[in-house]
């Protein structure tokens, strides 16, 4: 009888000696699991910490710019056109969007109801400003019209008509160089009129070509909000 309360009390020691040894292997394994999850969240917030100070300092670079083509336009200095590099072109400057807005009228690229380009165009010295001032910056080309139906072309519509210009004038960037990644072609037809088309002389205003460059990134207007809310104070 005491051989076998021995024998019980042996195997009830190697029983809990069995317990110990598996609880320490539990918690060496969840003590590296931790320190795995604790190095992965160290290097997301040193890489996050990065980004921010990284676009941090873009949106420095970009506002810069933009100011100081606004100090000088009001100071009377240049015109819109000479302080961004378009001299000789219809060019608008708007600093709360931090865009510029150069228009063509449509007889200056294209012949009535057409939408390939003609020779001799001024697009290569748009590129070129774009280019040397602006490069890597979006620029949207939006194609408008006037309010006339189509009747003798073979477009559908003004819809249609709209987009083949701006997808004309996007080929041509593209082909001297422009990163088609940094530009797009939007066609508005006739939703976007500067002047009224119950005249000849709005219905041409109408028929244009806006080549809009962004000096503002959209990283940076989203990183503008987050930021902002990030530096509130708790109420």
């Amino acid at each position: 009888m005491y051989g076998a309360a021995r024998k019980s009390m042996w195997v009830l020691t190697a029983i809990a000696a069995m317990s110990i040894l598996t609880g320490c292997t539990n918690w060496k394994k969840k003590y590296q699991g931790l320190n795995v999850e604790h190095q992965n969240l160290k290097g997301l917030y040193e890489n996050t910490a990065q980004e921010r100070a990284a676009l941090a300092q873009q949106l420095a670079q970009e506002k810069s710019l933009v100011d100081e083509l606004q100090r000088q336009i009001a100071q009377g200095k240049k015109t819109p056109a000479q302080a961004t590099g378009f001299e000789g072109f219809d060019t608008k400057f708007d600093a709360n969007a931090g865009t510029i807005t150069v228009t063509l009228p449509d007889l200056i690229l294209f012949d009535s109801g057409k939408a390939e380009l003609k020779k001799g165009n001024p697009l290569g010295k748009i590129y070129s400003v774009i280019n040397e001032k602006y490069a890597g910056k979006m620029v949207d080309v939006v194609g408008n019209t006037d309010s006339d139906p189509i009747k003798k072309s073979k477009w559908k519509d003004n819809w249609e008509l709209s987009s083949q210009r701006a997808l004309s004038v996007t080929r041509e960037f593209v082909k001297q160089g422009m990163n088609p990644q940094d530009v797009r072609a939007v066609g508005r037809a006739d939703t976007a009129p500067v002047a009224s088309n119950k005249t000849s002389a709005g219905k041409a205003k109408n028929r244009r070509v806006e080549i809009i460059v962004h000096l503002l990134s959209d990283a940076v207007k989203n990183a503008e909000p987050a930021a902002a809310a990030s530096n509130e104070e708790p109420k």
